[in-house]
């Protein structure tokens, strides 16, 4: 079985986990570090996929609104729309190399959303997938948001899921492009306080479950050890 390192990070800039996440890719290319799962929040911030504008027409604050509350926006060369990232969301990002077995874009796509389902499965919370869709979804609501990117069978990018988020802060975007869904948090319906440290938890367990992977090697750094 394969070792998958885990990095939990805290709250890191959604610019310097992109350029930490470029350069991981690149390590793990030249086999200079096993498998990764990053863990983290992010301040604040609304982030541009790939697909058409990057989502830039589903912003519904103007950029005074924007400016005020403190929120960047940020592109990202990930897949999918636009997003919001902030505080009590975990913020996954796996570094892995999919070969030789698992080189299948939408079983990927597909295991995350597993890897979601079954963190609010420990919550007795029944999460779902939606036909057409990419996430973790409670009743019409995501919970779990996914875009990834993946160069030459090396993953970056991820999940984004709400744990105990501020919700209103969706208003600010058509979270994914979606107008006719909304969004959610694991808190919201599990109907308690929930941490993001057990959650992380819960995800390593369940990410090496479905990945098969073995977690040997665990660490706690800033972005600036994280290299």
């Amino acid at each position: 079985m394969r070792t998958l390192e885990i990095r939990r990070l805290g709250v890191v800039r959604y610019q310097d986990a992109l350029d930490l996440q470029r350069a991981l890719v690149e390590e793990r290319r030249a086999g200079r570090v096993p498998d990764l799962l990053l863990l983290l929040q992010h301040p604040p911030v609304i982030t541009l996929g790939v697909k058409g504008d990057g989502g830039r027409s589903n912003i519904v604050a103007d950029a005074s609104r924007l400016a005020g509350l403190g929120i960047d926006i940020s592109e990202t060369g990930r897949g999918g729309d636009v997003t919001y990232h902030g505080p009590g969301q975990m913020v996954g990002y796996p570094i892995v190399d999919l070969r030789p077995d698992r080189c299948d874009v939408h079983r990927y796509v597909r295991d995350l959303e597993e890897v979601l389902m079954r963190v609010c499965a420990d919550y007795g919370v029944a999460a779902r997938r939606l036909e057409g869709l990419t996430g973790a979804w409670i009743d019409d609501d995501k919970v779990g948001a996914i875009g990834v990117r993946i160069s030459r069978w090396i993953t970056s990018h991820g999940f984004a899921f709400n744990v105990n988020t501020n919700l209103d802060d969706f208003n600010l975007i058509v979270p994914c492009g979606i107008s006719n869904r909304g969004v959610t948090s694991l808190q919201r319906v599990a109907g308690r306080d929930i941490s993001i440290d057990e959650v992380e938890d819960a995800t390593v367990r369940h990410f090496c479950d479905v990945f098969e992977r073995d977690t040997k090697l665990s660490t706690s750094a800033s972005t600036s050890q994280a290299l």
